[in-house]
């Protein structure tokens, strides 16, 4: 494990131990609106790298999804099986690690996670993320902005990227970046969402 990987971990791990269902049960709008559009779509099964303890796949399971998560956090993954159906698959690792199997996922959902990332990571999440979609299959990010108020604020880390609270570092997209990023994977839709702050919400299509 990189040295960067084991801190993420120690990281996630004791904000879940102390913290618990820090962000509460409701569901962050983005999973709604992915909800919605992956019915829209006759999606039936979906990935959810991050699903953390579980509140925003419970759009998901509610609606009859099959979900399958990938979680760092030991404690998150206890939470996620306390809240919602026991018989959910959720993989215990990073995503910096995916893939986790070799199943082709209609649908992919990663909420506030990859902002988290240093760009080899990120790059390799999005590639990751694409090579499990079916032919069709479609994928929803998630991710922190540069009108973000704590934007410019904190250890300086690299371009864009800032370490506000020890632990965190943030990389903070705009448009430009997201084309830079997202460009080759299917990306055809970049809508503005407010999540207690700016967050951009990014779809992409896997096509042949």
């Amino acid at each position: 494990m990189q040295e960067t990987e084991r801190d993420m971990t120690e990281f996630w791990e004791s904000n879940f131990k102390e913290k618990h269902e820090m962000w509460g049960l409701k569901p962050a709008q983005s999973a709604l609106l992915a909800k919605d559009f992956f019915l829209e779509k006759s999606i039936k099964n979906i990935l959810v790298p991050g699903i953390g303890y579980g509140r925003n796949a419970g759009p998901f399971i509610d609606n009859g999804f099959e979900v399958t998560g990938i979680e760092i956090s030991k404690t998150a993954i206890e939470l996620a099986r306390k809240h919602y159906e026991t018989n959910m698959t959720i993989y215990h690792g990073s995503v910096t690690d995916m893939p986790f199997d070799s199943r082709k996922y209609e649908g992919l959902y990663c909420h506030a996670l990859i902002h988290l990332l240093d760009k080899n990571q990120r790059k390799k999440l999005i590639l990751d993320s694409y090579n499990q979609l079916t032919e069709n299959g479609y994928m929803i990010f998630t991710t922190i902005t540069k009108e973000a108020p704590n934007f410019g604020k904190g250890k300086h880390i690299g371009t864009d990227r800032y370490e506000f609270h020890e632990g965190a570092k943030l990389f903070y997209y705009d448009k430009t970046s997201i084309q830079n990023e997202f460009s080759k994977v299917g990306l055809f839709e970049i809508i503005e969402i407010n999540e207690n702050q700016p967050f951009y919400l990014i779809k992409c299509k896997k096509t042949n």
